[in-house]
């Protein structure tokens, strides 16, 4: 008789407030045979934080076509695993999601435990609408590349979420505010849950004044707002499709005008009382 295949768990841990861990989070810990870690000393000292005493391994960027083999085999021995990243959640810019992956291909049940992340951690507190956002974690570091990412995110009207090192900020800035404005709203949280934690909010030109006065130290998240929609110019039968095709879709008078007075100059009342009249056609 085949044994039972282990579980996969996905746990997040403190970006760096260690009382920031779940209770969930420190019972797996304690609980799995064993730990895959990004980097075994540093997960150390949140195990001895909490006094854990289950064995690691290391699982990096830098092992992981060997590793992942080894731990496909313990789990379908049975065993239970934690996988880990030095900060936030796995998966989440690390090869946390390749280990994931093999797991998923070979039908080894994976649970998640949700935990602290830099980009909701910054969203949070940027102040900036972010009903709808992008993570694009750091830029390319080519010229080519990086130029090319920043045409694209020209026009992204969702919120743009970027990680930076204090070394490269002031360069990543220069670039943003020569592609996306210097008038472009954007928030920094410099050092977060940390002793040091500081946000800064106003324009990319005004960050780079600050930035340059102050020169940045720790790691940071970037939050910038969407690209503004231009209103678009729509003739009285271009509105009445748009509405047909709204409330064709299940939407009602209300929501169909108020979507439409968003993405063009009319007021929500004219368009309203427009879409009165298709019931007449």
């Amino acid at each position: 008789m085949e044994s039972k295949p282990g579980v996969l768990y996905v746990v997040g841990t403190p970006i760096g407030n260690l009382e920031d861990m779940t209770f969930r989070g420190i019972q797996t810990l304690n609980q799995v045979d064993a730990i895959a870690s990004e980097d075994t000393r540093h997960t150390g000292k949140l195990l001895r934080h909490f006094q854990i005493d289950t064995p690691q391994v290391s699982y990096h960027d830098h092992n992981h076509q060997r590793r992942i083999p080894e731990l496909l085999q313990r789990l379908q021995q049975g065993q239970t695993l934690a996988l880990v990243t030095d900060a936030g959640t796995p998966g989440i810019s690390d090869p946390g999601y390749k280990l994931v992956k093999a797991c998923a291909e070979a039908e080894i049940p994976i649970i998640p435990i949700p935990g602290p992340s830099a980009v909701i951690t910054a969203l949070s507190g940027a102040g900036i609408a972010a009903e709808r956002f992008v993570f694009e974690g750091f830029l390319p570091t080519k010229q080519k590349d990086r130029r090319d990412r920043l045409e694209q995110l020209r026009t992204e009207s969702r919120a743009i979420v970027l990680y930076e090192a204090p070394h490269r900020l002031l360069q990543t800035l220069e670039d943003l505010t020569e592609s996306l404005g210097k008038q472009r709203p954007v928030a920094l949280g410099r050092e977060l849950t940390k002793l040091h934690e500081e946000f800064w909010r106003g324009t990319l030109e005004g960050a780079i004044f600050h930035y340059t006065e102050y020169p940045p130290r720790g790691e940071f998240t970037l939050v910038l707002a969407g690209a503004p929609q231009a209103a678009l110019d729509l003739s009285e039968a271009e509105l009445k499709l748009e509405l047909a095709s709204l409330l064709n879709q299940g939407l009602s008078r209300s929501q169909a005008s108020r979507q439409l007075a968003q993405l063009t100059s009319l007021p929500r009342r004219e368009i309203y009382q427009l879409s009165l009249s298709l019931d007449h056609e």
